[in-house]
């Protein structure tokens, strides 16, 4: 099962940055104006390394990766990172506020061996994209390093774990604290002792673990580490994860909505007429804000597979599967009865592929589908004329991804949201250490 890795994590000195100016959200949610803007936040910030800008000059030895392990090795020689003394494992709590609701999600950040998924130990819920894992590859072969954790799952209904690193903690303050964009407060408490520790080791000797986000970066760590074996360097085959409780009350799952754009003689008065055979679509009153329509939804989204339609003109339609029964009718050989009735399964099946002619291959490369995760942008980009329509999602539950990943099946891309995410900058792993 997983062998968790206690490691010496670099961190920032606070004697000579503010924690707050070089942290950063993860690189995947980071666009060209976010790079700027930490780029120009703190000449320390950890953009440098994780998501450093490219130049018209870049050649083999020059470039963003080779640039990133230069900054690291002289703001170690600075001391503007520093080693920890002993293997840890880190104590990560973050609080923050869920649809009004004031949470706290407490995890802990560890080395976890990463193997091939068919050993069973680490196991996957979404398909990835390879262009993203080339990127993350070149990154951790030029640097040696990992700059931010995946997230993980894992089950431990009597909470051994967490009291244990909650006992370790004690009443100290945190080692470092950081609000970040988002107003999410992000607390570390660096757990080297030996006693702990092991605990941590030993509890999860016989658990397995579900990747919630990250998975192009677990998958790129199997092949970072046997590359570096077949070069006789052994030791490189595990990776930084951020790991929680399924059973933690802080774990908040929120859904990834479809933006359709580039669908050649889309009629929405056809696409919803062509809906009808399967969905009962029903347009909601004239006036209904975007709040109140996806309260909506999440209630119909209680009693069938339900979706939310915005094509523009403000005006909004519920669509909800008739017979939960409907993909059973279908060829989908090799996939289960849970794969088939996942929200996003029936999405892609029986509207993306069936009626937009949107399959695999244009998701994967996104010429007619874009991944947007907050519903304000979404709608923006149908009004603004920058999309056509947009799908409206409800949350995946985590009982689904784990019922998928324990099934050894993969649900569809961005098929999860798990918030906060975990933020880069509070701890890194190095391996030439």
């Amino acid at each position: 099962m997983a062998k968790i890795i206690p490691f010496k994590g670099i961190r920032y000195n606070p004697a000579k940055v503010d924690f707050n100016d070089v942290v950063t959200p993860p690189y995947d949610v980071i666009d060209a104006s976010g790079q700027n803007f930490f780029y120009e936040k703190n000449p320390y910030n950890i953009i440098r390394l994780e998501l450093g800008k490219k130049s018209d000059d870049d050649n083999d030895t020059n470039n963003r990766y080779t640039r990133a392990a230069q900054y690291l090795k002289e703001w170690l020689a600075a001391e503007v990172l520093v080693h920890d003394e002993k293997p840890s494992v880190y104590l990560y709590e973050q609080e923050f506020e869920a649809r009004g609701e004031k949470k706290v999600r407490s995890g802990f950040i560890s080395g976890v061996q990463s193997n091939d998924y068919s050993k069973g130990e680490v196991l996957p819920h979404e398909e990835t994209l390879p262009k993203h894992k080339a990127d993350r590859l070149q990154l951790m072969k030029a640097t040696l390093a990992n700059f931010s954790p995946i997230f993980g799952l894992y089950a431990d209904r009597e909470h051994i774990i967490e009291k244990a690193l909650e006992a370790a903690k004690g009443g100290r303050k945190p080692d470092i604290e950081v609000t970040d964009e988002n107003g999410v407060i992000n607390r570390l408490w660096v757990i080297s002792d030996e006693k702990t520790v092991e605990t941590v080791v030993k509890e999860m000797s016989d658990k397995k673990i579900f990747i919630a986000d990250g998975h192009h970066r677990y998958e790129t760590s199997v092949a970072f580490g046997k590359e570096m074996a077949a070069e006789g360097k052994p030791g490189y085959d595990y990776l930084m994860v951020s790991l929680v409780n399924l059973y933690n009350e802080g774990l908040v799952v929120f859904p990834t909505h479809r933006v359709v754009n580039n669908v050649k003689d889309l009629s929405v008065e056809k696409l919803l007429q062509d809906l009808s055979e399967d969905f009962t679509v029903e347009q909601v009153a004239d006036g209904t804000s975007l709040d109140n329509f996806v309260n909506l939804l999440e209630q119909k989204g209680e009693t069938a597979p339900s979706f939310g339609l915005y094509a523009g003109a403000n005006k909004y339609y519920l669509i909800s599967l008739k017979s939960i029964d409907k993909l059973d009718s279908l060829n989908l050989e090799g996939r289960s009865s849970a794969w088939r009735r996942l929200d996003v399964s029936i999405l892609h099946t029986l509207i993306l592929e069936k009626l937009l002619g949107i399959g695999s291959q244009q998701r994967a490369d996104e010429s007619n589908l874009v991944y947007v995760r907050d519903e304000k942008s979404s709608k923006e980009m149908v009004d603004s004329g920058a999309a056509q329509l947009v799908f409206f999602m409800n949350s995946t539950k985590v009982e689904e991804v784990t019922d998928i990943a324990t099934g050894g099946e993969k649900m569809p891309q961005k098929s999860t949201f798990f918030y906060p995410k975990v933020i880069t900058g509070m701890v890194i792993n190095d391996y030439e250490r």
